[in-house]
């Protein structure tokens, strides 16, 4: 239980996004990610000046644009919710290759497009350069409540074991008969999930009492303390990107 969680969207390389501590990578990309929401959606050339800085950060993290844009298509709901904004929304309308669409509708359309795009490839760099681990840590030292991080370090330690109890669960069903692809086994199914709740509850006692008899006192160590903390310098090669991000965001404001 001791081993490092890597998650599915981790590229392990060695490129100086990488290397960057945690706490700075998911600073950066928040400040990013606010400077992009804050730009009036009539600044098209802004969104230009966004794009052009998450491919720079892409090409020096070293991931490419078939791995970054497959996984975009995690927004594809939101997609379909945009494309459909033209078609069912009020106001002025305009033809459109025989369509009548509404103006706002466009404009809310490109909205979601354009912020919900860049939001989603600014996370997926942070995701692909950092580790799950790193990222608790790095919320750690950015000094998020620690009633999260601890809920998401636990989450992340023994995901594996109750996925692994659900699978074997799941197999024992099966050699048993049971199919949950029809409606009258969904009791069974029920009381399969039922159990396995309480499980992970009794699990999750048993480590909360070896905890508290090791000296565990309701909080974690505080990492922002130890080594591998940020420097100065760090904070300030991260803040280029967000830097650039609000410049043109502030430009975008004043000039729309």
């Amino acid at each position: 239980m001791g081993a490092g969680h890597a998650h599915v969207l981790y590229r392990e390389a060695s490129s100086p996004v990488h290397r960057l501590p945690p706490e700075v990578k998911i600073a950066a990309m928040v400040v990013f990610t606010v400077a992009v929401v804050a730009t009036p959606r009539a600044a098209y050339w802004a969104f230009g000046g966004y794009a052009l800085l998450v491919v720079a950060v892409a090409a020096l993290a070293r991931v490419g644009p078939r791995w970054l844009l497959g996984r975009a298509l995690i927004e594809l709901p939101f997609v379909l919710f945009a494309f459909a904004l033209p078609f069912f929304g009020t106001g002025e309308r305009v033809d459109v290759a025989g369509l009548s669409l509404s103006v706002d509708g466009l404009h809310g359309a490109w909205n979601i497009l354009a912020k919900g795009t860049l939001g989603v490839l600014a996370s997926l760099l942070l995701a692909a350069t950092t580790t799950t681990r790193d990222l608790i840590v790095g919320l750690d030292r950015l000094r998020c409540p620690q009633i999260l991080t601890q809920i998401a370090t636990f989450m992340l330690r023994y995901l594996d074991v109750l996925v692994g109890e659900a699978r074997r669960m799941r197999v024992a069903r099966m050699s048993r008969g049971d199919d949950p692809r029809f409606l009258w086994q969904l009791r069974g199914f029920a009381a399969g999930v039922g159990a396995l709740f309480l499980r992970a509850f009794e699990r999750g006692e048993r480590v909360y009492l070896a905890m508290v008899s090791r000296g565990y006192t309701g909080r974690m160590p505080a990492v922002w303390q130890g080594a591998g903390a940020a420097t100065a310098g760090q904070w300030a090669a991260a803040a280029t990107v967000p830097a650039i991000a609000a410049t043109i965001a502030a430009v975008a404001l004043v000039l729309t």
